[in-house]
């Protein structure tokens, strides 16, 4: 059973892409991601894993959410700036299929945490594929346009952790969005557990310093991303995780990134 926190965030999702008025095929394919019982099943099993068991921080359902509606609002300021998706460039489809290929890399990037930490990006892979098809089979008549839409969201899932080279755009915004996700929020329930020291905990102790985190239209880039901290430990975060991420992303170009802490602000690009 979902918390009221995934149906709150649900309902913002179902929101921010109902302001689009695209022809209702992004809609579509996100209202079916949120329905899935086997997504809900594999999210939440994920997190069991990641916390329970690893120590690590949150991987779950409200993860996965969060880092859907992060890369919602990039897919849009994005879209504001003019600036075209690779599906759109590859003239593979437009802007709406891009939209629902990083929102099904979103919401399964994390699902392969069931099986464990090591190559989780590529375990996600394979148990998302037949979800992917069972989804896009609902959405598009067309052979071409779900074998598009399926291969940029895999590409999305295989590279949020910043391992491997991604060459799309819309792989390169998950693979950002995700480490976005650092809020103190995350780090709550890991922390009030009663875990010996783990390698995970570095993770925790770093987010739970992490106040905010905001994504807005920069000054001279598409996103300028404020990250607020009570503490420098959750540097580590931005320099260790965040930094880690953008650098390998094909998103770089577009971003500001501002770490401020005690109202002392640092500029990273």
């Amino acid at each position: 059973m979902k918390s009221s926190k995934e149906v709150q965030i649900d309902n913002k999702l179902i929101e921010m892409v109902e302001a689009y008025n695209l022809s209702g095929s992004a809609l579509k394919g996100l209202k079916l991601l949120l329905e899935n019982k086997e997504i809900q099943a594999l999210q939440e099993f994920a997190n069991k894993v990641s916390i329970s068991r690893l120590g690590y921080n949150d991987h779950g359902p409200v993860h996965m959410r969060t880092v859907t509606q992060s890369a919602i609002l990039m897919m849009d300021l994005l879209r504001s700036a003019g600036i075209k998706t690779t599906i759109e460039t590859d003239n593979c489809g437009n802007f709406e299929d891009s939209l629902l290929a990083v929102m099904l890399s979103s919401m399964l990037h994390d699902i392969g945490m069931s099986m464990g930490r090591q190559n989780h990006e590529l375990h996600s892979t394979i148990l998302a594929c037949p979800i992917i098809d069972s989804i896009l089979s609902e959405v598009y008549e067309s052979l071409h346009k779900r074998v598009v839409v399926r291969s940029v969201a895999l590409e999305g899932i295989a590279g949020h952790m910043g391992t491997i080279s991604v060459s799309s755009l819309e792989a390169g915004i998950v693979q950002i969005a995700d480490g976005l996700d650092m809020t103190k929020g995350r780090a709550r329930i890991p922390i009030a557990m009663a875990h010996p020291p783990r390698v995970g905990h570095i993770h925790q102790y770093s987010a739970n310093s992490i106040e905010d985190v905001c994504i807005k239209a920069g000054t001279e880039k598409p996103w300028r991303i404020d990250v607020y901290m009570s503490s420098e430990v959750g540097l580590f975060q931005v320099e260790e995780v965040l930094l880690h991420k953008i650098a390998g992303s094909s998103a770089k170009q577009h971003i500001e990134l501002y770490a401020t802490v005690d109202s002392n602000e640092r500029q990273y690009l």
